[in-house]
């Protein structure tokens, strides 16, 4: 239950699926209730896909290129801390890589549940080095399956939310949803500097 708990809350907070409801509403814009829920859903599979993907083959890129698990927690680390100034200060869209000419491109797609709403709006850098980096460290099968229910769960959550968009849009408004983000956003640069404490301890012990 702990590592449950704690991937999960981990997870939340870099992929802030709430601060992508403003940006999931303007690339939706004119949608019919059927193409959201579609929309909404297939961005949770893809999302799903890709954590599953970093969290069990990760490892195997790390050792292919030869980079330790040290060096990956510091530069996840700083991205997840950069991920959070980025909630923090309110841009989480330009921080999640969506600008002006990524979001035209978008609405003009078909198919936006991929790219750029699953990624990288959703799963990006950030989250995919704390899964490889969560896998090191928790790798019994008691851990693994209770990690992959909280990545099935994040999914379940992302999907809720973007198919409640207008709704929470509605309920929240532009300020309650930076305000929550802002919350986000802090909680995230905590599991980022927590990363590098751990790498940098990690260094000293080893000396």
């Amino acid at each position: 239950m702990e590592v449950f708990l704690l991937l999960f809350a981990a997870l939340f907070s870099i992929l802030n699926p709430i601060g992508t409801v403003p940006i999931f509403v303007g690339l939706t814009e004119g949608y019919s209730k059927a193409e959201l829920s579609k929309t909404s859903l297939w961005t949770a599979i893809n999302v799903f896909i890709i954590l599953m993907i970093s969290f069990f083959v990760g490892q195997y890129v790390l050792s292919f290129f030869g980079i330790t698990i040290t060096a990956l927690r510091i530069a996840g680390g700083i991205l997840i801390t950069n991920s959070g100034f980025g909630l923090l200060n309110g841009k989480f869209s330009k921080n999640k890589g969506i600008n002006k000419k990524t979001e035209e491109e978008a609405q003009e797609r078909s198919d936006i549940a991929l790219t750029p709403l699953a990624m990288p709006m959703l799963a990006g850098p950030g989250s995919m080095s704390l899964l490889i980096a969560f896998y090191q460290e928790h790798n019994t099968t008691g851990e693994i399956i209770a990690s992959c229910i909280a990545i099935l769960l994040i999914a379940v959550v992302i999907f809720i939310i973007l198919r409640s968009a207008y709704f929470l849009s509605r309920i929240l408004g532009s300020s309650g949803i930076v305000a929550i983000s802002r919350i986000v956003g802090f909680l995230t640069i905590a599991i980022g500097i927590q990363y590098i404490i751990s790498a940098i301890l990690s260094i000293i012990r080893g000396i």
